[in-house]
Parts: C-alpha cells; structure tokens; sequence
C-alpha cells in the first residue's frame, strides 16, 4: 500500500519539525495527535484512542510506541520503522516504558516537547506521562509545533484538498436530489455518504450535522431522524473527505415555498459569507476576518442571530472532529498565508421565529486572494 505523500515530501515536513525544534531549544517531541504522525510519516489509524506515542528526535530518529492491533496498521500505512509495543494487561503501564525507550535514545536530562492538546493523550494519561517522566526530562508543552506547519498546505495536500471538496458538491447534490416533502433524514444521509464514497472518500473526522423542524436549528449531530413535512426546513452540514483532508459545506434548504424569512436571512447570510471572504488574503487576520462577519450580522438586525466564531482551517484532521487551528474568531491575530483552507460558515438562528438559515463553503487562501474550492452556488435552494 503506497503512501499518499512521497517519501521526499514527508522527509522535508519532519525536517522543517526538526529545524523548528531546534529553534524552540527542544531536544525532541513526543507526539499523540494522530494528526501529527500522519502529517510527518503516513501513519493511518484510529488506534490513538488507547496510549500510543511517536518520539521524533532532534536528529530526525523515529521511535513509535503503540499497541499490537497497530504494529501492521503502521508497517503498512507509514515510514516508521522503529515500532514498539506495549503489552495490554491490568499491570500494564505504557508511559513507564516510553522512559525506557527515551533512555535508550538519550533523552535522560533533555528538554522535549509533548503534545498536550491531544485527543490521544487522555487527562489521565498525561498524568501518567508526567509522573513517568518526573525527574528524567524536562517537558514542555509543544502542542502547536506540527499543528502551525500543517495549517499551511503543500502543493499535494491542495490537491487532496480541492478532491475533497468537489466530493462535498456531490454530496450536496445527493442531498437535493433525495430532500423533499415526506423525504427521510436517513435516506438523505444515506445518499450524501454514498456520494463520497462512491467517489473514493473517506469517513469525516466528525458526523454531519443534519436537522430538520425545530432541529434545524441546532448546528450539532444529535441521534434520532424523522420525515420532513410538506413545510419545513434542513439545516446540513457535511466535508466531503479524501485522504483524511476535508472540504466542507453547509447549507439551509427550505422545504415546500420559502418562507419570507429564509430569504431574508439567506440574503444577509450571503452577503456576510462573501465579505468574510474578501478578507482570506495574505497579511490579514483570521480576526479581521470574524470581524467582516460581525458587521454585516449587525448591520441587518441579526447580531442576538449570529455565533461567536464563523469558520476555522480544515486539513488532514481525525475523529473526533475536522475542525482545525486556526478558528474564525473574534480578535484572532493569526495571519492568512497562502495555501491555507478555510470553511466559512455563516450562522443565523432565529429561535423566536423558529427559522434557520446557514451558508457556507471552503475556499483556498493564494496570493491573489480567496478561492472557493466548492463549485455549487450560493443560491437559496428549496425542494
């Protein structure tokens, strides 16, 4: 099975990891987000969920440690050739044996980096990181290392990125052609996943968000489908996938003849959706980019509407989730760069009136300025 990157590229993202190591004055990183190991070796799992570590060295050696069920999964889906394996039992006690193997590489009296923010490094575990390491190394939190190298995409991750989103638009236009009165939420989810997979995707990094009725106003996964009614709306909110990177998407479709306010709100939507935009241009703000939403809202009477963050950086990302640094937020000093992926989504939720209405798309950040990877239009659909 080859790797989805070439053993040149991977070798240059841990190079550029190691220089920033250097920088940092850190002698090595022990990593737990899956995204990470993906990012620098093409290691492809879910098996994060248990404690699992990928040391990278100053001097570039690898060392992963992990359980059995994920000794092939490595061997086959990455460069790593040093994997370890801690046995599962009621004694077990992995983090006692990561000091074993930092020993053996010499990091007795180091300074290493530690992901800390990682959905594989439980509040537990990393007490038990700590308590392990306690006296034989010094440990700092270097969540951010790999992930600020990764919020910037290669030639090849755009093209992985651009495969995603054109899997969003033909999922989108599964979605509207199985949306309509007395149609089933199932049916509809059914029918936008079997597009992407169809297409050569992927699972997402989280479920799609679908909701109709009073759900259409909620902007999370919740269980439970019903049929839509001959009036009605449906709030979707999916990413087409392709090799873990995401395009996403999201759109209210009213169901039966729009009410007055959907168009409304539609159209206040669009127009904040495309000022958000205009802002995804090198030297300005994710902050300044939250802003434009803001005053758009504000300006049409939708500011009590509207959320407090409008967007964030997609990539190669893992359950549970594929939203990534850096968020759409207000007073965000991160700098757009090109070849950074953003989703925009704008979020109007009236309560009282019990109407939704939400609009967004993906869209490269380059030189020029922004560029949607979605095809579709920011029309107002109805079924």
């Amino acid at each position: 099975m080859p790797l989805h990157f070439s053993e040149e590229e991977l070798a240059e993202r841990r190079a550029k990891t190691c220089r920033l190591l250097e920088e940092q004055g850190l002698d090595g990183l022990l990593m737990f987000r899956q995204e990470s190991m993906y990012y620098l070796t093409g290691y492809d799992t879910f098996g994060y969920c248990f404690a699992q570590c990928l040391y990278l060295g100053g001097d570039g050696r690898l060392i992963l440690l992990t359980r059995s069920a994920d000794l092939r999964q490595a061997q086959v889906t990455s460069m790593i050739e040093d994997i370890r394996i801690w046995v599962d039992g009621p004694e077990a006690k992995p983090f006692e044996e990561l000091r074993a193997i930092l020993e053996e590489a010499g990091c007795r009296g180091k300074r290493l980096g530690v992901e800390y923010e990682a959905y594989g490094l439980t509040a537990a575990n990393g007490k038990r990181l700590d308590a392990a390491l306690d006296g034989f190394c010094r440990l700092d939190d270097a969540s951010a290392l790999v992930t600020a190298l990764r919020a910037v995409k290669s030639t090849a991750e755009i093209a992985y990125a651009r495969k995603a989103a054109e899997l969003a638009d033909a999922a989108w236009a599964a979605a509207l052609a199985t949306a309509g009165p007395g149609a089933f939420e199932g049916d509809i989810l059914a029918a936008m996943h079997g597009a992407i997979f169809a297409g050569g995707g992927d699972d997402p990094g989280n479920e799609f968000i679908i909701g109709s009725g009073p759900g259409a106003l909620l902007c999370r996964y919740y269980s439970g489908r019903r049929h839509l009614d001959p009036q009605d709306q449906l709030t979707l909110e999916w990413a087409g996938t392709y090799r873990h990177y995401h395009g996403a998407m999201m759109r209210t479709l009213p169901i039966g003849e729009p009410l007055p306010l959907h168009r409304e709100m539609h159209a206040v939507a669009r127009d904040a959706l495309l000022a958000v935009e205009d802002r995804l241009r090198p030297g300005e703000t994710y902050g300044e980019a939250f802003a434009a939403h803001g005053r758009v809202m504000d300006a049409a009477g939708y500011a009590a509407y509207r959320l407090n963050a409008c967007g964030y950086s997609l990539g190669t990302t893992f359950a549970p989730t594929w939203m990534d640094w850096p968020m759409l937020y207000a007073g965000n000093p991160t700098v757009f760069t090109p070849g950074m992926v953003v989703f925009c989504h704008m979020i109007i939720f009236n309560s009282e009136a019990g109407v939704a209405m939400t609009l967004g798309r993906t869209s490269l950040v380059t030189e020029q300025g922004p560029e949607p990877l979605s095809k579709a239009g920011l029309e107002l659909e109805s079924r």
